[in-house]
């Protein structure tokens, strides 16, 4: 089994992507919104970056993903795509830029790539996107899968709760999975689905999947950075394994800065000219 192959590469790509998953190597993936955490990630050395609509709920404090504009994740791309040298950089389409319109989705996709250049896009949904995702395809452009729990259809399903426990809307996740492999997409998101779900597809797929909240069977694994980082502790969900505190050590030391202002001991006589 190859180890760390996409750290012997200098630039990530789809075809990595394939590689790892055909030699057993997990791929990593992190969201990104900003030039500085983007670097940063770039540098620890993540296969993949998602400038993910996420933003929508992180960075702007909406309760959905659904007001985010394509000109706010195209501004988002271009910041991340900046810092960039290795990951492959993956955008999502935001609500409302491709369900019902393949046109309008294919003149999205060709917005984002050529105004940011990311890597590829990302699109929600099965059966019901996929002439749009045809018609993204024909221009070249590379698509990763979202089945599962979709956060642009939130509205339709109500709850964020675990998606296909039942046998009906499990057959149409695999269904679908399959439909996007032969159509082209290069991988699959699968969110918040039983784990025993998420190998079958796994196992039913050649083409990798990403799982975030689907068990430990899939191709590699996606969280969002400010969730793992524990910008925030209010978001607890099962999956969500928190790998420091950011908001405790912010607070502590925002604190402490004006502590130090107000007692008059910053700026001291080595921090002035």
């Amino acid at each position: 089994m190859s180890q760390y192959l996409s750290r012997s590469v200098s630039k990530v790509t789809t075809h990595h992507l394939q590689r790892m998953r055909q030699e057993g190597e997990k791929i990593s993936m992190l969201t990104a919104y900003d030039y500085s955490t983007a670097i940063l990630l770039d540098q620890a050395g993540i296969d993949v970056i998602l400038v993910g609509d996420s933003a929508a709920n992180v960075v702007a404090g909406y309760k959905t993903t659904l007001p985010i504009t394509l000109n706010e994740m195209i501004y988002h791309a271009c910041s991340v795509t900046r810092a960039v040298e290795r990951a492959l950089v993956v955008v999502d389409l935001p609500f409302g830029t491709y369900q019902g319109n393949s046109k309008e989705a294919l003149q999205s996709a060709i917005r984002i790539m050529k105004e940011s250049g990311a890597d590829a896009i990302k699109i929600e949904g099965g059966e019901e996107i996929s002439e749009s995702v045809d018609r993204i395809l024909t221009a070249g452009i590379p698509i990763m899968g979202h089945l599962g729990l979709m956060p642009q259809s939130i509205n339709k399903y109500g709850t964020y709760t675990v998606r296909a426990t039942e046998e009906k809307e499990a057959q149409k996740l695999i269904s679908d999975a399959l439909l996007l492999e032969e159509h082209g997409c290069f991988g699959v998101v699968l969110e918040k689905i039983p784990a025993v779900l998420a190998k079958e597809v796994t196992d039913a797929l050649t083409i990798p999947t990403i799982g975030i909240g689907a068990g430990p069977h899939t191709s590699g694994q996606v969280l969002v950075f400010h969730d793992m980082m524990g910008y925030s502790l209010q978001f607890s969900p099962r999956f969500l394994r928190r790998y420091h505190n950011f908001s405790k050590e912010i607070v502590e030391s925002v604190g402490h800065y004006i502590k130090d202002v107000k007692s008059g001991d910053f700026p001291n006589e080595k921090e002035q000219y």
